[in-house]
């Protein structure tokens, strides 16, 4: 049987997006994007719980990803799940989930077009 790695988000950056470039035909952007839903707790007034996600853009979505977007935009992501270890100095390791993003769109309104990669 086929398996499925799928993430789909609608949520606003963190921060504006950063380049780094690891080589002549490598680059990759990190974006921090918040998901927000409300509840009723069970005082039955409204609470707001943020999620965080990391993004992982490469190459022409990433230069594109830093060209358009800003802190605060509203973006669509769609991507996929990756989980990787790594150490810090002291020799403890660490885990980190991403998403490896495959497509987005800035939804922001105040853009003359939505942009699509």
């Amino acid at each position: 049987m086929q398996s499925l790695n799928r993430v789909e988000l609608i949520g606003h950056l963190g921060h504006d997006p950063s380049l780094k470039v690891l080589n002549p035909n490598t680059s990759v952007a990190t974006l921090h994007l918040a998901t927000s839903e409300s509840y009723l707790d069970s005082k039955n007034e409204w609470q707001k719980s943020t999620q965080w996600h990391t993004l992982i853009l490469w190459n022409r979505q990433a230069e594109t990803a830093v060209k358009i977007l800003r802190k605060g935009t509203l973006m669509y992501v769609e991507g996929k799940l990756q989980t990787r270890s790594y150490l810090i100095e002291n020799g403890e390791k660490r885990n980190v989930t991403e998403i490896q993003v495959e497509r987005f769109i800035a939804l922001d309104a105040k853009k003359k077009d939505t942009a699509q990669v």
